[in-house]
């Protein structure tokens, strides 16, 4: 079985290589660093949504059983938002 924290990396690298891809154009088309801006902006936008969505209950269902998130130990804290 794949540990917790393996799980987490996975996901995250997913999340980062589609968050690169997104923004990759504009990053590529701009030839200094005020213009890339945009294309920075884009990066961690999208980023920051497949997160969100990520955690989804109803997401991590579809995803495969070796790469949902780990349920919680029992007894922790746990806060939904």
């Amino acid at each position: 079985m794949i540990s917790d924290g393996t799980r987490r990396t996975i996901r995250t690298s997913v999340q980062w290589v589609i968050s690169a891809a997104a923004a990759a154009p504009l990053i590529v088309n701009a030839s200094g660093v005020p213009e890339a801006t945009p294309g920075v902006a884009v990066g961690l936008a999208v980023a920051a949504g497949l997160t969100r969505v990520m955690a989804l209950p109803a997401v991590d269902r579809l995803l495969p059983s070796w790469l949902r998130a780990a349920p919680a130990p029992a007894g922790s804290a746990t806060r939904d938002a």
